[in-house]
């Protein structure tokens, strides 16, 4: 798990940006920021597409996979609405980028809920507009053999 795509070197550049000292600071990878029981959400996710993946290790499989659906040129950090403990973060960013199956444009606006337990990521709630998504993989069927792999702790 050492190794990183590019955009996943990217995200984990903005999310140091946007989570600052609250993380460990030897927390560089994404790997490094997340705990071993992480909790990943995408509440928007459309059908075939992965609701929830629990575990660093779950989180280690999904990854590869969205980085055959779109390729990212652009992230950038909007606005980070901190608790006062530093405990949870609301991030609104924004990607450019296209999609590696139908060409198409991939511009997505999220906005992400995090949660922090020891320096470390331990909860990602992350909204973002699905049809986006289908457009990228061009049907709910491509989406899912993209995305999808049976398991336990991906839901």
């Amino acid at each position: 798990m050492t190794t990183q795509q590019p955009q996943l070197t990217d995200f984990a550049a903005l999310l140091r940006k946007a989570l600052g000292d609250a993380l460990n600071p030897g927390s560089e990878t994404l790997f490094d920021m997340v705990c071993e029981e992480i909790v990943f959400e995408f509440p928007y996710a459309p059908e075939g597409a992965i609701r929830r993946l629990d575990g660093k290790a779950a989180l280690a499989r999904y990854l590869p996979r969205v980085g055959k659906l779109v390729s990212l040129h652009t992230l950038v950090l909007h606005q980070v609405t901190a608790t006062a403990d530093k405990s949870r973060f609301v991030v609104e960013f924004s990607c450019t980028g296209e999609s590696n199956v139908t060409d198409a444009g991939y511009d997505q606006d999220y906005i992400s809920v995090i949660e922090l337990k020891d320096g470390l990521i331990s909860s990602y709630k992350d909204y973002w507009n699905p049809l986006v998504v289908l457009a990228a993989a061009g049907s709910t069927e491509s989406l899912r053999q993209i995305l999808q792999n049976e398991s336990q702790d991906e839901r």
